[in-house]
């Protein structure tokens, strides 16, 4: 009788190396395609590990801009001023900055639902805004700064970049599942699972603060006070509720109070120039209290209009 075939030990070894050489195949195949897609950002110059080009993004972004719109009640009418006034906006923050030469194709979007407070950016420069966000600012200045932080994602591609990660930690997690025995494979893949939430959640994280220094750049660029930023950042403190905790690890977006620290460091080490604006009050350009006719009649009908 072979000695393996009396051994377990030995075949025990011997399937161990094996799983453990194609979980190292699968990984190091996953970071050459990982470290081949590399392209030099149009706008930064920088060299990013991304998964698609400029052109896929613009295209990604126009043709899931419908859906997401969907899903959050609807836009409001186009002759609605409030629409008016945050796409007139958001074209002065275009036409006013680099994002002017840059190839992404910016549209911005005010979305119909009064009860979230957020802003978001799809990749190629759709952006768009809460009712509920906007009605919770008080200056153009801080509605420039939100828009000017969802610019700043689009310009440093954050979506691409998330992709590629997001593709390279599921191979790794994949090969970290392999390597484990058959009776482990399922609690290691959950393990590498969490680690790989946990690097993307890190990734988001350092988005956002990059995001936050582009748009403090871009609306002092156009004019704004930059420190309309921090007002933005108590508003959404209150909207959360202070929320954030200890737990950041887990959090995609650093805590408001962080946020304004790293804000005001930022300004207190790039002191903007005299001159820049608020911006006119919200208050004096719309009545944000004001409902749109078809938010009128869902709120005496109770007949959701916005799908």
């Amino acid at each position: 009788m072979p000695y393996y075939e009396s051994n377990p030990n030995q075949r025990q070894g011997s399937g161990f190396m094996g799983r453990l050489i194609i979980a190292a195949i699968i990984a190091i195949v996953g970071w050459v395609m990982y470290m081949s897609h590399v392209e030099e950002n149009p706008v930064t110059k920088e060299r990013q590990h991304v998964s698609i080009s400029p052109a896929q993004e613009i295209r990604l972004g126009l043709e899931s801009a419908p859906e997401m719109s969907k899903e959050m009640g609807g836009e409001l009418s186009s002759s609605d001023p409030r629409t008016r006034f945050i796409q007139q906006l958001g074209q002065r923050l275009v036409e006013s900055t680099v994002a002017k030469d840059s190839p992404w194709k910016f549209q911005f979007h005010l979305l119909a639902d009064n009860h979230t407070v957020n802003a978001f950016a799809l990749p190629g420069g759709q952006i768009f805004i809460t009712l509920g966000l906007l009605n919770d600012l008080q200056t153009e200045a801080e509605v420039a700064g939100v828009l000017a932080h969802e610019m700043g994602h689009v310009i440093e591609r954050h979506s691409a970049q998330q992709m590629a990660t997001n593709q390279f930690g599921q191979i790794l997690t994949y090969a970290a599942a392999t390597a484990a025995s058959s009776d482990q494979s399922a609690g290691a893949y959950q393990i590498a699972a969490i680690v790989n939430q946990a690097m993307q959640m890190k990734y988001s994280r350092e988005d956002e603060s990059q995001a936050d220094t582009w748009g403090l750049k871009l609306m002092q660029a156009a004019g704004f006070d930059p420190y309309a930023m921090v007002s933005v950042m108590q508003t959404l403190k209150a909207a959360s509720k202070g929320g954030g905790g200890d737990m950041q690890i887990f959090q995609s977006h650093p805590n408001p109070d962080l946020r304004m620290q790293q804000i005001n460091a930022y300004l207190e080490k790039n002191p903007p120039p005299p001159g820049l604006s608020q911006g006119r009050k919200l208050s004096s350009i719309f009545d944000k209290r004001e409902s749109s006719d078809e938010n009128s009649l869902e709120s005496l009908f109770g007949i959701p209009l916005h799908r």
